[in-house]
C-alpha cells in the first residue's frame, strides 16, 4: 500500500550530524582566522591567544545552550502557549546572564582586557538576537516538518482503511451476481452446473489470496474477467450478444486488484433483462505501458431508474480507487449516447 519515509534531512542522524558541524565550525573559527593571519610567535603573545581561544569556546557553548533552551523550552512552553509576557521576560533574563558569563569568562582569562557593562550589551546583543531567530527558525521548520509528516501517515492510514472498505464492498456485490448464475443453473439442472462451480472456486481462491496483495498481475486479473464473463454467458445464453477482446499481455505490469470487475458486472446488470438486442462489448489492450478498457453495453432507458437504485455502488467505489491510486495516471469517460452505456478507461501503469 501507501508508504510515508521521512526525507532525508528529517533523519535523527542528520539532524544531530548538521548540529555537530555548525558548533564545531563556530568553535573553531578563531584557529581558523589564526591560521590565516601572519603574527610574530613568542610566548606571551601564545598564552593571550590561548587564552582568547578559550574564553571565545566558553563563550559560545552558552550560546548554544541558549539556542536550545529557547528551541526546546521557551518556544514550545511559552510562545506556543501565547504565553509572550513570560517569553519576552525568559529572553531578557538570559541575556542578562550570559552577558555576566561572558564578563566573568573575560575578566578571568584576560584580565587586561577592560569593558563597560554598556560595551558588553552592545557586542552581545546582536549576537543575541541571531541566536535568538536562528533557534525559533529552527524550531518552527522543524515542528512544521513533524506536523506534514503526521498528516501525510494520517493521510496515508485514511487511505488503507478507505481502500479496505472499497474492496470489501466489491467482493458482496460480485459474490450476489455470480451466486445468481449458480441458482439458476441448479433450477435447469444444467451439465454446466458442475464446471461452474468450478470456476466459482477458482475465483475465490483468487479473491482470498491474490487480492491481499497491493497490486496483481494484469495477466491474472484478465483471467478472472474472462471467468466471470463465461459464468455470466452461461447464465444468459443466446438472450445476450456477448463480445470480448483481450489482447495478450505478457509484459509483467501489475494493477491494483478487482479495479476492472466493476465495469463488468455494470454492463451485465444494466445490458441485460429487458433490453431489447441486448449486447454487450468488453475490449482491453495494453499500448507502451497504457491499458486501455473498454466496456459498453445497450440499455433500457424506462427501465434504467429502477434498476439504478438496486444497482449497488461499485462504480462509485471504483471511481474512487481510482483517484485515491492512480490520481494523474488515469482518465475515465462514462457516456450515454444512442442506446449505449459506455466506460472508456486509460491507465497508466508504468
Amino acid at each position: 500500500m501507501i508508504s510515508v519515509s521521512p526525507q532525508w534531512y528529517t533523519k535523527k542522524w542528520v539532524v544531530v550530524s548538521l548540529h555537530v558541524l555548525f558548533w564545531s565550525l563556530i568553535l573553531v573559527f578563531p584557529y581558523l582566522i589564526k591560521i590565516s593571519v601572519e603574527h610574530d610567535s613568542n610566548s606571551h603573545a601564545d598564552k593571550d591567544a590561548g587564552n582568547f581561544y578559550l574564553a571565545f569556546a566558553l563563550q559560545n557553548l552558552m550560546r548554544a545552550l541558549l539556542f536550545y533552551v529557547n528551541a526546546y523550552f521557551f518556544i514550545p512552553k511559552l510562545a506556543y502557549g501565547r504565553r509572550f509576557g513570560q517569553y519576552l521576560t525568559a529572553l531578557l533574563v538570559t541575556f542578562c546572564l550570559l552577558t555576566a558569563w561572558n564578563r566573568f569568562i573575560y575578566s578571568l582569562f584576560m584580565p587586561g582586557l577592560h569593558f563597560t557593562i554598556w560595551s558588553y550589551v552592545l557586542f552581545e546583543l546582536p549576537i543575541f538576537i541571531f541566536m535568538v531567530m536562528g533557534s525559533t527558525a529552527f524550531r518552527v521548520v522543524a515542528d512544521k516538518i513533524r506536523e506534514q509528516q503526521r498528516a501525510k501517515e494520517k493521510e496515508t492510514e485514511n487511505l488503507k482503511t478507505e481502500l479496505s472498505f472499497l474492496r470489501s464492498q466489491v467482493s458482496p456485490h460480485f459474490m450476489f451476481n455470480v451466486l445468481n448464475n449458480m441458482v439458476a443453473l441448479a433450477r435447469k439442472k444444467s451439465d454446466l452446473l458442475e464446471p461452474s462451480l468450478i470456476k466459482l472456486s477458482s475465483l475465490l481462491r483468487y479473491m482470498l489470496y491474490e487480492t491481499d496483495e497491493d497490486k496483481v498481475l494484469l495477466e491474472k486479473e484478465i483471467e478472472y474477467l474472462k471467468s466471470f464473463i463465461e459464468l455470466q454467458a452461461q447464465r444468459f445464453g443466446k438472450n445476450v450478444d456477448i463480445h470480448t477482446n483481450f489482447e495478450p499481455v505478457t509484459d509483467g505490469f501489475v494493477i491494483e486488484p478487482m479495479l476492472l470487475i466493476p465495469f463488468v458486472e455494470n454492463a451485465f446488470k444494466h445490458g441485460t433483462g429487458l433490453v431489447p438486442e441486448a449486447q454487450i462489448d468488453i475490449r482491453l489492450n495494453l499500448e507502451n505501458g497504457q491499458l486501455n478498457f473498454c466496456a459498453r453495453n445497450r440499455y433500457n432507458e424506462t427501465t434504467e431508474y429502477e434498476k439504478d437504485k438496486t444497482s449497488g455502488i461499485g462504480l462509485t467505489n471504483v471511481k474512487r480507487r481510482l483517484n485515491l491510486l492512480y490520481p494523474n495516471s488515469h482518465s475515465l469517460q462514462i457516456t450515454k449516447e444512442d442506446g449505449w452505456f459506455s466506460v472508456l478507461l486509460k491507465l497508466n501503469l508504468h
